[in-house]
């Protein structure tokens, strides 16, 4: 049997809004965001466990859908793992995205000074995906994380190299979901 493999980015922040990359910093979720991440909860009410980045701005949008109130998501476990944090930008966490975007294909093997680079980000996806595929097989996942965790999925998912991935621009949808097997 497949695991199902959900992924859903974590909801706004008022960085996001600010235009600030806030990469292995906390973040806080807008008041958009809490509204976005409510309805994630209903989305996903299906899943058989939640595991979040353990970065302040995933673990609120996972415990807004799955743990506070009494909405259809609420009681999941959640499960934080910091091999699901953003990319570390270093000294750039925090920087402008104007600043920082340009910057991204210089990093994929070169890691950012003072942080890591995405093929980093890649290889802690890789260990995370063997132990969630070893303990969930047959059973649904969702993964609450951060864009250079998507792109680490859509290169090992599907081939896709992630030169193109940093530099393309963002497009928020419900969700991208994979089948793995064991």
């Amino acid at each position: 049997m497949a695991l199902k493999l959900v992924y859903e980015t974590h909801s706004i922040t008022v960085d996001n809004e600010a235009g600030i990359a806030t990469g292995w910093l906390p973040g806080e979720l807008s008041e958009r965001g809490r509204a976005e991440a409510a309805k994630l909860g209903v989305r996903r009410r299906d899943v058989d466990v939640v595991y979040a980045s353990d970065l302040r701005r995933a673990v609120q949008t996972a415990e807004i859908a799955f743990q506070l109130g009494r909405k259809a998501g609420a009681g999941k476990e959640i499960r934080l793992d910091r091999r699901l944090r953003e990319c570390d930008y270093g000294a750039c966490n925090g920087r402008p995205v104007g600043e920082v975007a340009p910057l991204r294909s210089r990093h994929i093997d070169t890691p950012w000074p003072g942080g890591q680079s995405y093929r980093q980000v890649v290889a802690e996806t890789a260990a995370f995906l063997r132990d969630v595929t070893e303990e969930w097989q047959g059973r649904t996942v969702l993964l609450i994380a951060h864009s250079a965790n998507r792109w680490a999925l859509q290169n090992l998912f599907d081939g896709e190299p992630l030169e193109k991935l940093v530099d393309a621009p963002f497009e928020w949808r419900p969700g991208w979901e994979w089948e793995r097997e064991g």
